[in-house]
């Protein structure tokens, strides 16, 4: 059996990369495709950014719910980390340093991407985690330790997301905080599990300063 999300390919959007001052990775939810979620650049709209959109196997990153036993995930989980550090390498490889790169992750991707940044803190250029959190079952203890020294983390999701504990959400929120990012939540009324303007505003905003075009 090969192992999880092998040969999968990675889609890309906006500027090439070589030719970029930022790039961000952008990691899909459930059930989702990459050129799907790669359709949120058209949005986002800031000219010299590289977006870089792996894609998972049979279109799920892992098998279970986030918020299940850590264990119950893998090797799926594991697989899907090393597939995000490949797209980072990518970006790194192409000039770029970490703090030129951005995380961005919607649902599950959300969650894939906080927990790659929580499990391996640097500064990057930032993390917007649209209707996500930190990977574990519920009344864990997180642990993690390192430094993210003023690294933007973005994290909206709905009061209300029938997918997302919004508990989950403020405990990831303060995680991060106390890694040392510059953390911004943001918890929308009846939203429900999708992305809004202001959220997009956000990376929009981040983006724009990361390129020097705002």
């Amino acid at each position: 059996m090969s192992e999880p999300h092998a040969d999968q390919p990675v889609h890309t959007a906006g500027t090439p990369l070589d030719d970029a001052s930022v790039a961000v990775v952008m990691i899909h939810g459930r059930g989702a495709r990459a050129e799907g979620f790669l359709q949120l650049a058209d949005e986002i709209a800031v000219d010299g950014v590289a977006y870089l959109a792996p894609q998972a196997q049979r279109g799920s990153w892992y098998p279970n719910r986030f918020v299940d036993p850590i264990e119950s995930n893998e090797p799926h989980l594991t697989a899907a980390l090393g597939v995000v550090a490949d797209t980072i390498e990518r970006a790194l490889a192409a000039g770029l340093d970490h703090e030129q790169i951005v995380l961005m992750g919607f649902s599950q991707g959300a969650c894939l991407a906080s927990e790659y940044v929580a499990r391996n803190p640097r500064a990057y250029g930032g993390l917007a985690a649209f209707s996500g959190g930190l990977i574990g079952p519920l009344g864990m203890a997180f642990d993690h330790d390192g430094e993210l020294d003023g690294m933007p983390a973005f994290f909206g999701c709905s009061d209300s997301d029938p997918h997302i504990p919004e508990t989950r959400v403020t405990e990831s929120a303060d995680v991060f905080e106390r890694l040392g990012a510059t953390v911004e939540t943001r918890l929308y009324e009846g939203m429900g599990h999708t992305i809004v303007d202001d959220e997009v505003e956000y990376v929009v905003d981040l983006l724009s300063t990361l390129t020097g075009s705002d």
